[in-house]
């Protein structure tokens, strides 16, 4: 594979030039032949999977929609901008900008298109926001779906499996097997009339910071898709099989940690900078744990697909009990922890992980409802940040790693702390920021991480569409409407920006960009879910009896 040397740090940089791609096949591959022909419905028959043989019957209502596969329809053409809408959504005169920010984003290779870029602002320095980003593409990617255009989702999967073949080197230290990068750039040489990509698996990120989180998204991805077309060819083809076994082996191999949950660095997600979430961040455990429910669905039932079953249902009930148990704050749980006695010992040890109680915040006693609870942002040896996450949160409601009883609460904390989480403009990253001596600290003093701003606890337009999926998937349609009728007022006016500062978000991001594709995307796919509650069913997981650990009651009411 052809590289070049970067002579500033010495960095190796990969480009795909030579090659040939997944896009050039030969007739006499076997293996690969009509990959790009469009997604069909396959009637394979075949065991069914995890998430499959877990779900009940009911249909969707006001209530929460239990049966997820039931209710969503392969296929099915989005009509947000017809009047029609089974919960009163009415078309906004911003649908059709939106729609038109979005195709200017996309990215072609060799005539296809791959991805879309994570910004298309022409009054700023590109820097990396003219690539094509895994997380990025998401959103993006479940609005064609959503849309009826799987072709760009297909062709972005084909060609991130592409780049994870390849040997990934920085600084002379080779990255495990299954790392997917964390963005790639088309190059296009006019003279020549020809592509390139160039992928960066984290060498030329900030920190140098291998991105944890982009084959989780990718598998989650690849399940929406899947679960969009009914076309199963793609993921049983023997090279997405491996490329899926590639990244679960990075997440389920046993080493010297006692925990369930997986050890991360600072900036190794949608937090890429220094924000003190290294250790086992929410964020990365709830993708990590929606990641293998969907590659339970995913994997073929041959001898090292059920291998691989067998490892991730064990994972599964211990990140499931270790996340209900240990990372869940309520009223109940928060006073217990007031009480704590410190330097237990031996297995009768209730003080488990050694967390002094003068370490809780001030904040935290005001900042819990007497009903309502949520997943804090990290837990390790004497140290618990308490911190609410939105992504983390609303990936777990998704993925079910919440209880039914615990995704509740979540949404009535949201309720109840809607001015501190929402404001007026959707969603708060985290909660609270950091300031003055402790932003210094555990931030390194950066300039763009000030407090209320970019990753410290600044508003993400992109955010609201896990929001609405949350609220739909617990009833609570009411609140994702709210919220995006927030939203309508400002994002197409301020040019879609990445986030916004301020306690309420109430200012562009001091350096936000314009015309922030996930911005855009986000909230057409939060528009067309509450729209077509049935989209649902594409990105969220029912929940599953056989995970359920013993849980003690929660103080939430329900709706």
């Amino acid at each position: 594979m052809p590289s070049t040397m970067d002579s500033e740090n010495g960095t190796v940089k990969h480009v795909e030039s030579s090659l040939p791609s997944l896009f050039e096949i030969e007739e006499s591959d076997d293996d690969l032949s009509g990959l790009l022909e469009k997604p069909r419905a396959v009637n394979i028959e075949r065991k069914r999977s995890f998430d499959e043989r877990s779900f009940s019957e009911m249909s969707i209502t006001h209530s929460p929609p239990h049966n997820l596969d039931s209710v969503f329809s392969p296929g099915r053409r989005s009509s947000i901008n017809s009047p029609r809408s089974s919960h009163c959504v009415e078309p906004h005169p911003i649908i059709g900008e939106a729609w038109e920010a979005l195709r200017r984003s996309i990215v072609q290779f060799r005539g296809q298109p791959v991805g879309t870029l994570a910004a298309v602002d022409n009054s700023t320095e590109e820097l990396n926001y003219d690539q094509v980003f895994v997380r990025d593409f998401v959103p993006s990617a479940l609005a064609f779906l959503m849309n009826g255009e799987p072709e760009i989702v297909k062709n972005f999967l084909l060609k991130t499996l592409r780049l994870q073949s390849w040997e990934k080197k920085i600084d002379q230290f080779k990255l495990g097997e299954g790392v997917m990068p964390a963005s790639f750039k088309v190059i296009h040489d006019s003279v020549k009339n020809s592509d390139t990509i160039a992928a960066d698996f984290g060498e030329c990120a900030i920190g140098r910071v291998t991105p944890v989180d982009s084959g989780f998204w990718w598998i989650i991805l690849l399940r929406a898709y899947t679960k969009s077309t009914g076309d199963t060819s793609l993921a049983e083809m023997p090279e997405f099989q491996k490329g899926i076994r590639l990244i679960l082996a990075l997440g389920l191999a046993e080493g010297f940690d006692t925990f369930p949950t997986l050890l991360c660095a600072d900036g190794c997600s949608m937090i890429d900078r220094r924000m003190g979430v290294y250790g086992y961040p929410i964020e990365i455990q709830a993708l990590f744990f929606m990641a293998l429910r969907c590659a339970l669905f995913l994997l073929k039932q041959d001898e090292e697909g059920r291998e691989f079953s067998d490892r991730i249902i064990k994972r599964l009930n211990a990140l499931s009990y270790h996340m209900r148990s240990y990372f869940w704050l309520d009223m109940k749980h928060l006073n217990d922890i007031h009480r704590y006695k410190t330097e237990e010992y031996s297995h009768t040890a209730v003080n488990k992980f050694n967390v002094m109680p003068d370490s809780l915040p001030d904040w935290v006693f005001d900042f819990m409802p007497s009903r309502g609870g949520y997943f804090i942002g990290n837990v390790s040896p004497a140290r618990m940040d308490f911190r609410w996450f939105c992504l983390g949160n609303c990936i777990a409601i998704l993925s079910s790693l919440a209880t039914p009883e615990q995704a509740s609460a979540i949404m009535d904390l949201i309720e109840s702390r809607w001015e501190e989480l929402v404001g007026e403009m959707p969603l708060k990253i985290c909660y609270p920021a950091m300031e003055t001596h402790e932003w210094r600290i555990v931030t390194g003093c950066d300039p763009k991480n000030t407090s209320w701003s970019y990753h410290n606890a600044g508003s993400w337009p992109v955010l609201l569409w896990l929001l609405t999926a949350a609220c739909i998937k617990t009833g609570r349609h009411q609140l994702a409407r709210k919220a995006i009728e927030q939203t309508e007022t400002r994002l197409l006016k301020d040019s879609w920006p990445e986030y916004y500062d301020g306690k309420h978000g109430r200012y562009i991001g001091k350096q936000a960009r314009k015309f922030q594709t996930w911005s855009i995307a986000g909230y057409l796919v939060a528009r067309m879910m509450l729209e077509d509650p049935s989209h649902l069913g594409m990105i969220a997981l029912e929940d599953d009896k056989q995970m359920k650990p013993p849980m003690k009651k929660s103080t939430s009411w329900f709706c």
